[in-house]
Protein backbone atom coordinates (compact mmCIF):
# COMPACT_ATOMS: atom_id res chain seq x y z
CA UNK A 1 0.00 0.00 0.00
CA UNK A 2 1.21 3.60 -0.93
CA UNK A 3 0.61 5.48 1.94
CA UNK A 4 1.10 8.74 -0.12
CA UNK A 5 -1.49 10.64 1.54
CA UNK A 6 0.51 10.56 4.73
CA UNK A 7 3.70 11.97 3.01
CA UNK A 8 1.79 14.67 1.50
CA UNK A 9 0.38 16.02 4.93
CA UNK A 10 4.10 15.95 6.61
CA UNK A 11 5.10 18.06 3.75
CA UNK A 12 2.43 20.61 4.18
CA UNK A 13 2.78 20.64 7.95
CA UNK A 14 6.38 21.13 7.84
CA UNK A 15 6.47 23.68 5.45
CA UNK A 16 3.57 25.60 7.09
CA UNK A 17 5.30 25.64 10.20
CA UNK A 18 8.57 26.69 8.58
CA UNK A 19 6.41 29.73 6.72
CA UNK A 20 4.84 31.08 10.23
CA UNK A 21 8.38 30.71 11.73
CA UNK A 22 9.97 32.78 9.23
CA UNK A 23 9.34 36.39 9.39
CA UNK A 24 7.52 38.85 7.45
CA UNK A 25 10.00 41.57 5.51
CA UNK A 26 8.96 45.05 5.66
CA UNK A 27 7.29 44.26 2.35
CA UNK A 28 4.85 42.20 3.67
CA UNK A 29 6.52 38.84 2.02
CA UNK A 30 8.87 36.39 3.21
CA UNK A 31 11.53 36.24 0.20
CA UNK A 32 12.48 38.76 -2.16
CA UNK A 33 14.94 35.86 -4.10
CA UNK A 34 11.81 34.25 -5.75
CA UNK A 35 8.88 35.45 -5.71
CA UNK A 36 7.38 31.94 -6.07
CA UNK A 37 8.56 30.60 -2.83
CA UNK A 38 6.22 32.97 -1.12
CA UNK A 39 3.19 31.46 -3.05
CA UNK A 40 4.59 28.19 -2.22
CA UNK A 41 4.98 29.03 1.29
CA UNK A 42 1.50 30.47 1.74
CA UNK A 43 -0.21 28.17 0.00
CA UNK A 44 0.88 25.30 2.43
CA UNK A 45 0.67 27.41 5.50
CA UNK A 46 -3.37 28.42 4.28
CA UNK A 47 -4.23 24.78 3.93
CA UNK A 48 -2.73 23.41 6.88
CA UNK A 49 -4.94 25.81 8.56
CA UNK A 50 -7.94 23.76 7.28
CA UNK A 51 -6.64 20.60 7.33
CA UNK A 52 -7.86 18.29 10.40
CA UNK A 53 -5.79 15.78 9.57
CA UNK A 54 -3.06 17.83 10.12
CA UNK A 55 -2.04 19.15 13.62
CA UNK A 56 0.09 22.32 12.99
CA UNK A 57 2.13 24.12 15.83
CA UNK A 58 -0.15 27.68 15.31
CA UNK A 59 -3.20 29.10 15.41
CA UNK A 60 -4.96 28.30 12.80
CA UNK A 61 -7.26 31.41 12.63
CA UNK A 62 -3.80 33.54 12.69
CA UNK A 63 -2.13 31.03 10.18
CA UNK A 64 -4.81 31.54 7.73
CA UNK A 65 -4.93 35.20 8.46
CA UNK A 66 -1.08 35.38 8.01
CA UNK A 67 -1.40 32.95 4.44
CA UNK A 68 -4.17 35.13 3.03
CA UNK A 69 -1.84 38.27 3.32
CA UNK A 70 0.92 36.93 1.81
CA UNK A 71 -0.87 35.56 -1.01
CA UNK A 72 -2.64 39.08 -1.94
CA UNK A 73 0.71 40.58 -1.47
CA UNK A 74 1.89 37.84 -4.47
CA UNK A 75 -1.28 38.50 -6.43
CA UNK A 76 -0.59 42.40 -6.51
CA UNK A 77 2.64 41.82 -7.80
CA UNK A 78 1.37 40.89 -11.19
CA UNK A 79 1.65 43.06 -14.03
CA UNK A 80 -2.11 44.28 -14.90
CA UNK A 81 -1.35 46.60 -17.87
CA UNK A 82 -3.03 44.49 -20.92
CA UNK A 83 -0.48 47.31 -22.83
CA UNK A 84 2.46 45.17 -21.83
CA UNK A 85 4.38 43.02 -23.54
CA UNK A 86 4.55 41.16 -20.03
CA UNK A 87 1.16 41.58 -19.46
CA UNK A 88 0.04 38.78 -16.85
CA UNK A 89 3.63 38.11 -15.74
CA UNK A 90 5.38 38.22 -12.27
CA UNK A 91 8.79 39.41 -11.03
CA UNK A 92 11.00 36.95 -10.67
CA UNK A 93 13.99 38.02 -8.12
CA UNK A 94 11.78 40.59 -6.15
CA UNK A 95 14.81 42.61 -4.78
CA UNK A 96 14.66 45.43 -1.96
CA UNK A 97 11.42 46.82 -3.51
CA UNK A 98 9.09 43.77 -5.37
CA UNK A 99 6.28 46.48 -6.15
CA UNK A 100 9.70 48.07 -8.52
CA UNK A 101 10.93 44.74 -9.85
CA UNK A 102 10.66 44.05 -13.42
CA UNK A 103 8.38 40.92 -14.80
CA UNK A 104 10.02 37.87 -16.14
CA UNK A 105 8.41 34.99 -18.34
CA UNK A 106 9.27 31.99 -15.54
CA UNK A 107 7.25 32.23 -12.84
CA UNK A 108 3.42 32.25 -14.88
CA UNK A 109 5.01 29.09 -16.14
CA UNK A 110 4.47 26.72 -13.17
CA UNK A 111 2.29 29.50 -10.87
CA UNK A 112 -0.31 30.14 -13.08
CA UNK A 113 -1.37 26.67 -13.60
CA UNK A 114 -0.54 25.94 -9.89
CA UNK A 115 -2.72 28.79 -8.55
CA UNK A 116 -5.81 27.57 -10.99
CA UNK A 117 -5.35 24.43 -9.16
CA UNK A 118 -5.12 26.28 -5.58
CA UNK A 119 -8.33 28.18 -6.33
CA UNK A 120 -10.19 26.11 -7.14
CA UNK A 121 -9.60 23.26 -3.60
CA UNK A 122 -9.78 25.91 -1.21
CA UNK A 123 -12.30 29.11 -3.42
CA UNK A 124 -14.90 28.14 -0.82
CA UNK A 125 -12.52 28.56 2.39
CA UNK A 126 -10.88 32.33 0.92
CA UNK A 127 -12.01 35.27 2.04
CA UNK A 128 -14.23 37.08 -0.45
CA UNK A 129 -11.32 39.65 -0.90
CA UNK A 130 -9.07 36.89 -1.61
CA UNK A 131 -10.83 34.72 -3.97
CA UNK A 132 -11.74 37.85 -6.13
CA UNK A 133 -7.69 38.53 -6.61
CA UNK A 134 -7.43 34.97 -7.97
CA UNK A 135 -10.16 34.90 -10.06
CA UNK A 136 -8.32 38.30 -11.51
CA UNK A 137 -5.05 37.29 -11.48
CA UNK A 138 -5.76 34.59 -13.81
CA UNK A 139 -7.95 36.73 -16.19
CA UNK A 140 -4.77 38.50 -16.61
CA UNK A 141 -2.89 35.50 -17.15
CA UNK A 142 -5.49 33.50 -19.45
CA UNK A 143 -6.07 37.00 -21.43
CA UNK A 144 -2.09 37.41 -21.91
CA UNK A 145 -1.58 34.46 -22.76
CA UNK A 146 2.00 33.44 -22.21
CA UNK A 147 1.42 29.43 -23.36
CA UNK A 148 0.20 30.44 -26.99
CA UNK A 149 3.02 29.21 -28.36
CA UNK A 150 4.32 26.21 -30.70
CA UNK A 151 5.45 22.92 -29.38
CA UNK A 152 9.12 23.14 -30.85
CA UNK A 153 11.59 21.35 -28.76
CA UNK A 154 9.55 19.69 -26.26
CA UNK A 155 11.52 20.78 -23.45
CA UNK A 156 10.07 21.94 -19.30
CA UNK A 157 9.10 25.29 -20.60
CA UNK A 158 6.94 23.93 -23.80
CA UNK A 159 5.62 20.78 -21.75
CA UNK A 160 4.57 23.65 -18.83
CA UNK A 161 2.85 25.49 -22.24
CA UNK A 162 1.03 22.60 -22.93
CA UNK A 163 -0.60 22.34 -19.61
CA UNK A 164 -1.39 25.81 -19.37
CA UNK A 165 -3.40 25.31 -22.86
CA UNK A 166 -5.44 22.42 -21.23
CA UNK A 167 -6.09 23.74 -17.80
CA UNK A 168 -6.72 27.68 -19.19
CA UNK A 169 -8.33 26.44 -22.17
CA UNK A 170 -10.53 24.41 -19.87
CA UNK A 171 -11.21 26.97 -17.13
CA UNK A 172 -12.20 29.71 -19.66
CA UNK A 173 -14.30 27.45 -21.84
CA UNK A 174 -11.72 28.47 -25.01
CA UNK A 175 -12.09 25.29 -27.31
CA UNK A 176 -9.43 26.24 -29.69
CA UNK A 177 -7.36 26.76 -27.09
CA UNK A 178 -8.24 23.26 -25.63
CA UNK A 179 -7.75 21.65 -28.80
CA UNK A 180 -4.38 23.07 -29.03
CA UNK A 181 -3.50 21.79 -25.53
CA UNK A 182 -4.67 17.88 -26.46
CA UNK A 183 -2.76 18.11 -29.85
CA UNK A 184 0.48 19.34 -27.75
CA UNK A 185 -0.19 16.72 -25.40
CA UNK A 186 -0.14 14.06 -28.10
CA UNK A 187 2.62 15.19 -29.71
CA UNK A 188 4.54 15.01 -26.77
CA UNK A 189 3.88 11.71 -25.75
CA UNK A 190 4.38 10.81 -28.97
CA UNK A 191 7.66 12.51 -29.68
CA UNK A 192 9.09 11.30 -26.17
CA UNK A 193 8.25 7.44 -26.88
CA UNK A 194 10.33 7.97 -30.12
CA UNK A 195 12.88 10.06 -28.91
CA UNK A 196 13.61 9.65 -25.50
CA UNK A 197 14.30 11.83 -22.85
CA UNK A 198 16.24 14.92 -23.67
CA UNK A 199 16.42 16.43 -20.41
CA UNK A 200 17.74 13.49 -18.87
CA UNK A 201 18.55 13.75 -15.26
CA UNK A 202 17.29 17.54 -15.85
CA UNK A 203 16.50 18.93 -12.09
CA UNK A 204 14.31 20.88 -11.02
CA UNK A 205 12.96 20.89 -14.71
CA UNK A 206 11.89 17.54 -14.89
CA UNK A 207 10.05 17.69 -11.62
CA UNK A 208 8.11 20.94 -13.11
CA UNK A 209 6.85 18.22 -16.00
CA UNK A 210 5.78 16.20 -13.64
CA UNK A 211 3.61 18.96 -11.63
CA UNK A 212 2.46 20.80 -14.80
CA UNK A 213 0.18 17.79 -16.57
CA UNK A 214 -0.61 15.99 -12.52
CA UNK A 215 -2.16 19.85 -12.21
CA UNK A 216 -3.59 19.37 -15.42
CA UNK A 217 -5.10 15.86 -14.71
CA UNK A 218 -6.12 16.85 -11.72
CA UNK A 219 -8.40 19.65 -13.35
CA UNK A 220 -9.66 18.12 -16.41
CA UNK A 221 -12.46 16.04 -16.66
CA UNK A 222 -12.92 14.58 -20.00
CA UNK A 223 -12.34 10.43 -19.79
CA UNK A 224 -10.34 10.82 -23.09
CA UNK A 225 -7.84 13.43 -22.16
CA UNK A 226 -7.41 12.19 -18.42
CA UNK A 227 -6.32 8.98 -19.89
CA UNK A 228 -3.81 10.49 -22.25
CA UNK A 229 -2.86 12.75 -19.16
CA UNK A 230 -2.75 9.67 -17.36
CA UNK A 231 0.12 7.57 -20.07
CA UNK A 232 1.91 10.63 -20.13
CA UNK A 233 2.27 10.78 -16.64
CA UNK A 234 3.01 7.01 -16.61
CA UNK A 235 5.82 7.66 -19.03
CA UNK A 236 7.40 10.12 -16.98
CA UNK A 237 7.44 7.99 -13.92
CA UNK A 238 8.93 5.21 -15.79
CA UNK A 239 11.63 6.82 -16.89
CA UNK A 240 12.37 8.36 -13.02
CA UNK A 241 11.89 4.82 -11.75
CA UNK A 242 14.31 3.33 -14.05
CA UNK A 243 17.20 5.91 -12.54
CA UNK A 244 16.17 6.09 -9.31
CA UNK A 245 17.80 4.68 -5.54
CA UNK A 246 16.21 5.80 -2.39
CA UNK A 247 16.06 9.22 -3.26
CA UNK A 248 18.94 9.65 -5.76
CA UNK A 249 18.48 10.02 -9.31
CA UNK A 250 21.24 8.04 -10.57
CA UNK A 251 23.26 8.10 -13.83
CA UNK A 252 24.08 11.19 -16.20
CA UNK A 253 22.36 14.80 -15.66
CA UNK A 254 22.03 17.75 -18.34
CA UNK A 255 21.16 20.26 -15.82
CA UNK A 256 21.24 20.62 -12.38
CA UNK A 257 21.34 23.16 -9.61
CA UNK A 258 23.88 23.81 -6.75
CA UNK A 259 21.51 21.66 -4.19
CA UNK A 260 21.61 18.76 -6.34
CA UNK A 261 25.36 18.46 -6.67
CA UNK A 262 26.74 16.63 -5.56
CA UNK A 263 23.83 15.95 -2.97
CA UNK A 264 20.23 15.06 -4.30
CA UNK A 265 18.40 17.62 -2.68
CA UNK A 266 15.38 18.25 -4.46
CA UNK A 267 13.86 15.26 -3.49
CA UNK A 268 9.30 15.67 -2.29
CA UNK A 269 8.26 14.27 -4.89
CA UNK A 270 10.38 10.75 -4.62
CA UNK A 271 9.45 11.12 -0.61
CA UNK A 272 5.65 11.56 -1.61
CA UNK A 273 5.86 8.77 -4.25
CA UNK A 274 8.17 5.94 -2.36
CA UNK A 275 8.92 6.99 0.82
CA UNK A 276 11.70 5.08 1.20
CA UNK A 277 14.14 7.37 2.73
CA UNK A 278 13.55 9.83 5.82
CA UNK A 279 11.87 13.17 4.51
CA UNK A 280 14.99 16.15 4.77
CA UNK A 281 14.98 19.04 7.04
CA UNK A 282 16.36 21.17 3.45
CA UNK A 283 13.79 21.57 1.39
CA UNK A 284 15.25 23.84 -1.49
CA UNK A 285 12.36 23.31 -3.96
CA UNK A 286 8.79 23.44 -2.10
CA UNK A 287 7.00 23.98 -5.01
CA UNK A 288 3.63 21.57 -4.95
CA UNK A 289 4.86 18.30 -3.55
CA UNK A 290 2.33 18.38 -1.02
CA UNK A 291 -0.61 19.03 -2.85
CA UNK A 292 -0.24 17.07 -6.38
CA UNK A 293 0.49 13.14 -7.13
CA UNK A 294 0.22 10.64 -9.69
CA UNK A 295 1.34 7.03 -8.59
CA UNK A 296 4.07 5.63 -10.73
CA UNK A 297 3.08 2.15 -12.74
CA UNK A 298 2.39 -0.35 -9.93
CA UNK A 299 5.48 -2.21 -11.96
CA UNK A 300 8.03 0.30 -11.60
CA UNK A 301 7.42 1.16 -8.30
CA UNK A 302 8.10 -2.26 -7.64
CA UNK A 303 11.73 -1.93 -9.85
CA UNK A 304 12.51 1.14 -7.81
CA UNK A 305 11.81 -0.17 -4.56
CA UNK A 306 13.06 -3.28 -4.44
CA UNK A 307 16.94 -3.03 -6.26
CA UNK A 308 18.40 -6.17 -4.44
CA UNK A 309 19.27 -7.33 -7.45
CA UNK A 310 21.08 -5.48 -9.72
CA UNK A 311 20.13 -3.79 -12.89
CA UNK A 312 21.86 -2.28 -15.76
CA UNK A 313 19.78 0.63 -17.86
CA UNK A 314 20.82 1.43 -20.98
CA UNK A 315 18.55 4.18 -22.83
CA UNK A 316 19.39 6.15 -26.32
CA UNK A 317 17.79 9.25 -26.77
CA UNK A 318 17.67 11.99 -29.29
CA UNK A 319 18.50 15.27 -28.65
CA UNK A 320 19.26 18.99 -30.69
CA UNK A 321 22.70 20.12 -30.45
CA UNK A 322 23.45 22.72 -32.22
CA UNK A 323 20.77 22.49 -34.55
CA UNK A 324 21.14 19.13 -35.10
CA UNK A 325 20.02 15.42 -34.13
CA UNK A 326 22.06 13.73 -32.62
CA UNK A 327 21.50 10.23 -30.79
CA UNK A 328 23.14 10.04 -27.10
CA UNK A 329 23.53 6.63 -24.78
CA UNK A 330 23.31 6.53 -21.42
CA UNK A 331 23.97 3.38 -19.45
CA UNK A 332 23.56 2.89 -15.60
CA UNK A 333 24.10 0.11 -13.01
CA UNK A 334 21.66 0.15 -10.07
CA UNK A 335 22.37 -1.98 -6.92
CA UNK A 336 20.82 -2.14 -3.34
CA UNK A 337 23.11 0.29 -2.02
CA UNK A 338 25.24 2.03 -4.95
CA UNK A 339 24.43 3.11 -8.45
CA UNK A 340 27.09 4.01 -11.51
CA UNK A 341 26.97 5.30 -14.83
CA UNK A 342 26.44 8.01 -17.01
CA UNK A 343 26.49 9.36 -20.61
CA UNK A 344 28.91 8.30 -23.55
CA UNK A 345 29.03 11.15 -25.35
CA UNK A 346 29.81 14.91 -24.38
CA UNK A 347 27.54 17.54 -24.81
CA UNK A 348 27.26 20.93 -23.90
CA UNK A 349 24.12 21.58 -22.18
CA UNK A 350 22.62 25.20 -21.15
CA UNK A 351 24.70 27.09 -19.06
CA UNK A 352 27.53 24.18 -18.98
CA UNK A 353 25.64 21.85 -16.43
CA UNK A 354 26.01 18.86 -17.73
CA UNK A 355 27.35 15.79 -14.62
CA UNK A 356 28.18 13.26 -17.03
CA UNK A 357 28.89 10.32 -14.71
CA UNK A 358 28.98 9.31 -11.16
CA UNK A 359 28.82 6.85 -8.36
CA UNK A 360 25.57 7.38 -6.26
CA UNK A 361 24.41 6.68 -2.86
CA UNK A 362 20.89 6.46 -1.44
CA UNK A 363 19.93 9.94 0.01
CA UNK A 364 21.86 10.65 3.15
CA UNK A 365 21.09 12.76 6.11
CA UNK A 366 22.02 16.17 7.21
CA UNK A 367 23.30 17.06 4.17
CA UNK A 368 26.05 14.98 3.31
CA UNK A 369 26.77 14.44 -0.15
CA UNK A 370 25.50 11.22 -1.85
CA UNK A 371 27.28 11.53 -5.00
CA UNK A 372 31.00 10.73 -6.27
CA UNK A 373 32.85 11.52 -9.62
CA UNK A 374 35.66 13.28 -10.94
CA UNK A 375 36.02 16.18 -13.60
CA UNK A 376 38.17 18.74 -15.36
CA UNK A 377 36.25 22.25 -14.77
CA UNK A 378 35.27 24.30 -17.52
CA UNK A 379 33.39 27.10 -18.23
CA UNK A 380 31.61 28.29 -15.37
CA UNK A 381 33.45 26.39 -12.31
CA UNK A 382 33.90 28.21 -9.34
CA UNK A 383 37.42 27.70 -7.96
CA UNK A 384 36.00 27.20 -4.43
CA UNK A 385 35.40 24.24 -4.88
CA UNK A 386 31.83 24.72 -3.28
CA UNK A 387 29.88 24.33 -6.20
CA UNK A 388 31.08 21.45 -8.19
CA UNK A 389 29.72 21.40 -11.26
CA UNK A 390 30.84 22.85 -15.12
CA UNK A 391 32.88 20.33 -16.45
CA UNK A 392 35.13 20.57 -19.54
CA UNK A 393 35.14 18.38 -22.72
CA UNK A 394 38.23 17.10 -21.94
CA UNK A 395 37.34 13.49 -20.06
CA UNK A 396 36.80 10.14 -21.78
CA UNK A 397 35.11 7.12 -19.97
CA UNK A 398 33.85 3.64 -20.22
CA UNK A 399 30.80 2.29 -17.96
CA UNK A 400 31.16 -1.36 -16.77
CA UNK A 401 28.75 -2.32 -13.66
CA UNK A 402 30.37 -1.33 -10.55
CA UNK A 403 33.48 0.24 -12.65
CA UNK A 404 34.07 3.35 -14.44
CA UNK A 405 36.91 4.47 -16.44
CA UNK A 406 37.64 7.87 -17.32
CA UNK A 407 40.82 9.42 -19.20
CA UNK A 408 41.46 13.44 -18.98
CA UNK A 409 43.15 13.93 -22.50
CA UNK A 410 43.93 17.79 -21.42
CA UNK A 411 45.87 19.49 -24.68
CA UNK A 412 48.88 21.27 -23.94
CA UNK A 413 49.00 23.96 -22.28
CA UNK A 414 46.25 22.65 -20.38
CA UNK A 415 42.79 24.82 -21.14
CA UNK A 416 40.00 25.79 -19.45
CA UNK A 417 38.66 27.48 -16.10
CA UNK A 418 40.72 24.59 -14.24
CA UNK A 419 43.68 24.18 -16.02
CA UNK A 420 45.76 21.27 -15.41
CA UNK A 421 43.06 20.02 -12.68
CA UNK A 422 41.50 16.93 -12.51
CA UNK A 423 38.65 18.14 -9.60
CA UNK A 424 37.07 14.68 -7.61
CA UNK A 425 34.17 14.97 -5.72
CA UNK A 426 34.06 12.34 -2.45
CA UNK A 427 31.33 12.18 -0.14
CA UNK A 428 31.80 12.32 3.57
CA UNK A 429 33.07 9.05 4.76
CA UNK A 430 35.82 7.79 6.36
CA UNK A 431 38.61 7.88 3.35
CA UNK A 432 42.42 6.61 3.46
CA UNK A 433 44.68 8.96 1.19
CA UNK A 434 47.63 6.74 -0.24
CA UNK A 435 49.98 7.55 -3.07
CA UNK A 436 48.10 7.84 -6.51
CA UNK A 437 45.33 6.10 -4.58
CA UNK A 438 42.33 7.17 -2.36
CA UNK A 439 39.91 4.56 -0.48
CA UNK A 440 36.29 5.18 1.40
CA UNK A 441 33.81 3.65 2.67
CA UNK A 442 30.84 5.52 2.67
CA UNK A 443 27.66 4.27 4.25
CA UNK A 444 27.40 0.53 2.81
CA UNK A 445 29.75 0.95 0.44
CA UNK A 446 33.76 0.67 -0.39
CA UNK A 447 35.27 2.68 -3.19
CA UNK A 448 38.58 2.46 -4.57
CA UNK A 449 40.09 4.95 -6.68
CA UNK A 450 43.23 4.53 -8.82
CA UNK A 451 45.18 7.51 -9.73
CA UNK A 452 47.67 7.73 -13.19
CA UNK A 453 51.34 7.57 -12.11
CA UNK A 454 52.81 10.98 -11.56
CA UNK A 455 49.33 12.08 -10.11
CA UNK A 456 49.33 14.35 -6.96
CA UNK A 457 46.53 15.35 -5.11
CA UNK A 458 45.10 18.08 -2.15
CA UNK A 459 42.33 17.26 -0.26
CA UNK A 460 40.13 19.88 0.52
CA UNK A 461 37.30 20.05 3.09
CA UNK A 462 33.80 20.96 1.73
CA UNK A 463 30.33 20.72 3.68
CA UNK A 464 29.33 17.44 2.98
CA UNK A 465 32.48 16.25 0.91
CA UNK A 466 35.72 15.92 0.13
CA UNK A 467 37.24 17.60 -2.91
CA UNK A 468 40.71 16.16 -3.91
CA UNK A 469 42.09 18.30 -6.36
CA UNK A 470 44.35 16.12 -8.76
CA UNK A 471 47.74 17.78 -10.68
CA UNK A 472 49.73 15.07 -13.17
CA UNK A 473 51.39 15.50 -16.46
CA UNK A 474 48.38 12.80 -17.84
CA UNK A 475 45.41 12.14 -15.56
CA UNK A 476 43.52 9.18 -15.88
CA UNK A 477 41.64 7.27 -13.12
CA UNK A 478 39.51 4.16 -12.23
CA UNK A 479 36.88 3.64 -9.24
CA UNK A 480 35.01 0.86 -8.51
CA UNK A 481 32.56 0.33 -6.09
CA UNK A 482 32.40 -2.64 -3.22
CA UNK A 483 29.35 -3.39 -1.28
CA UNK A 484 30.25 -4.18 2.29
CA UNK A 485 28.33 -7.48 2.30
CA UNK A 486 30.80 -8.30 -1.21
CA UNK A 487 33.65 -7.50 0.99
CA UNK A 488 32.79 -9.36 3.98
CA UNK A 489 32.40 -12.53 1.80
CA UNK A 490 35.51 -11.91 1.24
CA UNK A 491 36.97 -11.73 4.08
CA UNK A 492 36.91 -8.10 4.46
CA UNK A 493 35.83 -6.67 7.50
CA UNK A 494 37.14 -2.89 7.15
CA UNK A 495 38.76 -0.27 5.72
CA UNK A 496 42.32 -0.72 6.09
CA UNK A 497 42.10 -4.08 4.84
CA UNK A 498 39.95 -3.32 1.75
CA UNK A 499 42.71 -0.85 1.02
CA UNK A 500 45.73 -3.31 0.83
CA UNK A 501 43.35 -5.47 -1.17
CA UNK A 502 42.88 -3.00 -3.49
CA UNK A 503 46.27 -1.57 -3.66
CA UNK A 504 47.46 -4.89 -5.06
CA UNK A 505 44.63 -5.02 -7.46
CA UNK A 506 45.74 -1.47 -9.36
CA UNK A 507 45.17 -0.84 -12.85
CA UNK A 508 47.63 -0.46 -16.17
CA UNK A 509 48.06 3.28 -17.38
CA UNK A 510 50.14 3.60 -20.70
CA UNK A 511 51.29 6.79 -22.50
CA UNK A 512 53.13 4.94 -25.38
CA UNK A 513 51.80 5.95 -29.12
CA UNK A 514 48.37 7.56 -26.82
CA UNK A 515 46.74 7.07 -23.83
CA UNK A 516 45.43 4.39 -22.06
CA UNK A 517 44.30 2.67 -18.83
CA UNK A 518 43.07 -1.18 -18.45
CA UNK A 519 41.87 -2.52 -15.18
CA UNK A 520 40.36 -6.10 -14.54
CA UNK A 521 37.40 -5.50 -12.28
CA UNK A 522 38.26 -6.76 -8.77
CA UNK A 523 34.51 -8.08 -8.50
CA UNK A 524 33.58 -8.95 -11.62
CA UNK A 525 37.41 -9.68 -13.42
CA UNK A 526 36.23 -8.83 -16.66
CA UNK A 527 38.75 -6.79 -18.42
CA UNK A 528 38.18 -2.93 -19.20
CA UNK A 529 40.28 -1.16 -21.83
CA UNK A 530 39.92 2.81 -23.01
CA UNK A 531 42.29 4.15 -25.04
CA UNK A 532 42.66 7.83 -26.51
CA UNK A 533 44.77 7.15 -29.70
CA UNK A 534 47.44 9.65 -30.93
CA UNK A 535 44.63 10.52 -33.93
CA UNK A 536 42.02 11.85 -31.10
CA UNK A 537 39.79 8.89 -31.91
CA UNK A 538 39.54 6.41 -28.39
CA UNK A 539 38.58 3.27 -28.47
CA UNK A 540 36.78 0.54 -25.62
CA UNK A 541 37.06 -2.52 -25.11
CA UNK A 542 35.23 -5.13 -22.31
CA UNK A 543 37.13 -8.58 -22.16
CA UNK A 544 38.77 -8.04 -25.89
CA UNK A 545 35.42 -6.71 -27.51
CA UNK A 546 35.12 -3.60 -28.91
CA UNK A 547 32.45 -1.20 -26.87
CA UNK A 548 30.72 0.96 -29.32
CA UNK A 549 27.94 3.35 -28.01
CA UNK A 550 25.31 1.70 -30.44
CA UNK A 551 25.76 -1.61 -29.23
CA UNK A 552 26.61 -1.21 -26.11
CA UNK A 553 23.81 1.19 -25.11
CA UNK A 554 20.68 0.61 -27.25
Amino acid sequence: MNDYKERMNRIVRNVAERAWRQPLLPSGLWFHGDVRDNFYYASYLFAASLDLEIDPKFNRQEGKRLAEEVLGRVLRLQNKDAKSPMYGHWPLNLGPKPEEASPHPLPVELMGSLMVFFHRKFETEMSEGLAAEFEAGLEHIYHGGFFRKLLTVCNHHEAKYTAAKLIFGHRFDDKELLEDGKQSLRDTLSLLRREGMAEYGCLPWFWHWIQAFTCALELMEEPELKRELHELLDELWSLRTSYYLKGAWVGAHSRGWPHDAPRDANVLHDYVQFGDFSLPEEMPRTEYAGFLFHEAPEGNRRLALDRSEPTEVRKALMKSVDGEMRQLHSYAYVTEYFAAGGLWERVREFDNEQLRWMFSLPVRNGGKANQLYFFHPGEGYDPSGSDPRHQSEWMEVLYHKNVVLALYPLPEPACGVGGGEVVGVLPEGEWLYEAEALYGKVDEVYFAVHLSPGTAYDIREQSGYHLAVCRGPRMALTVEAVTVREAENRGIGQLAAFARQMSGHRPEFMTDGGFEVAYTGWMTEDRLRLTEMASGSSARTINGVECTFESYSV
